[in-house]
């Protein structure tokens, strides 16, 4: 059942019989609903000559709030009502859903996601006829798309204007909070690149990847603080000194006798380590002068060994070779 809004109240003389007639409009409401659904009854409401609508609250648990509303009538000059029409309408306290509204409304800049059309709207007041059908060959026509000029429809003059009142009041305009904050605007900055088009007058697209309007329209007159003639001359800064000083030192000032017993222990102490170095480098100097006269006497062993025998030596041993043969050949006899 389609809800339907209370009509607003009429000057009409009000009809007795209509306003008694509160029984037979509740017979009508539980007619159309069942008796669990009516309750208790809320009033009347005069909407015309011989129009009344009686008001009962709804029982539903899911209707809080809503109540039935019961038309009758009451023809001239007759004893009995009519029941109109029993439809359920919402009250004050009635939870209903927002008014419908077609979805072209509904639709609304940022809503389009990937993979979502938009249709265009055939008669678009933004658009117009971008060209007209003349024949021209194939060639001619392949020239015309390459140069931008064969598109079926162009922004209009409605169009153009409608973007350019809407770019100039946004957030890349001259009255954003940013462009009131700087002196610099757009028109004189090197990184604005006017448009081509009309829309060239008074707007260009930001190329600086430090500005906030980076990749969009902005207005002539708009500004930010990465304009290209913002330059800052920084002023050269001091060396701070070190903190600690490492590459001095202090005079300390000692007594005299203090200074000349520190200076005497510290001379001990130098004869001492001199000593022990004297005598670990004569330690070191003998046993280096032991190995060489060892090595000396190897030497001499090894020279001795390898020298050739001499002439009487050789017939001692030649002798001693015969005797030993003539023994052997005797005992070999005897066997």
């Amino acid at each position: 059942m389609t809800p339907v809004k209370t009509p607003e109240p009429v000057r009409a003389k009000p009809d007795a019989i209509s306003v008694a007639a509160v029984e037979p409009a509740r017979e009508a409401a539980i007619g159309e609903a069942g008796a669990a659904q009516v309750g208790d009854y809320l009033g009347h409401l005069v909407e015309g000559e011989r129009l009344v609508t009686h008001y009962f609250a709804s029982a539903h648990p899911g209707y809080r709030g809503w109540r039935w509303a019961v038309t009758v009538t009451r023809a001239s000059r007759a004893k009995t009502v009519t029941v109109n029409e029993v439809v359920m309408l919402p009250g004050e306290e009635a939870i209903v859903g927002p008014d419908w509204v077609p979805w072209s409304e509904r639709v609304q800049p940022g809503d389009l996601r990937p993979g979502d059309l938009f249709p265009t709207l055939p008669e678009d007041p933004r658009l117009e006829p971008g060209f007209t059908d003349t024949g021209a060959p194939d060639e001619v026509l392949a020239v015309v798309e390459e140069l931008g000029l064969g598109r079926e429809r162009v922004l209009s003059p409605e169009g153009r204007e409608d973007a350019a009142e809407r770019w100039y009041a946004g957030d890349f305009g001259p009255a954003s909070a940013i462009a009131q904050a700087v002196p610099y605007k757009c028109f004189a900055c090197g990184y604005w690149i006017r448009l081509n088009d009309s829309l060239g007058q008074a707007f260009g697209a930001c190329t600086n990847e430090m500005a906030p309007g980076d990749g969009r329209i902005v207005s002539y007159d708009y500004g930010c603080g990465a304009h290209s003639d913002a330059v800052i001359e920084a002023p050269d800064h001091p060396s701070t000194e070190h903190a600690f000083d490492t590459t001095g030192y202090d005079e300390l000032a000692m007594p005299s006798g203090e200074l000349q017993a520190e200076s005497d222990e510290v001379q001990a102490e130098s004869d001492e380590v001199q000593a022990e170095s004297d005598e670990v480098q004569a330690e070191v100097q003998d046993e280096v002068q032991a190995e060489v006269q060892e090595a000396d006497a190897v030497q001499v062993e090894v020279e001795a060994a390898a020298e050739p025998p001499s002439d009487d030596e050789v017939d001692e041993v030649d002798e001693q070779v015969f005797d030993q043969a003539a023994i052997d050949a005797e005992a070999s006899d005897n066997y």
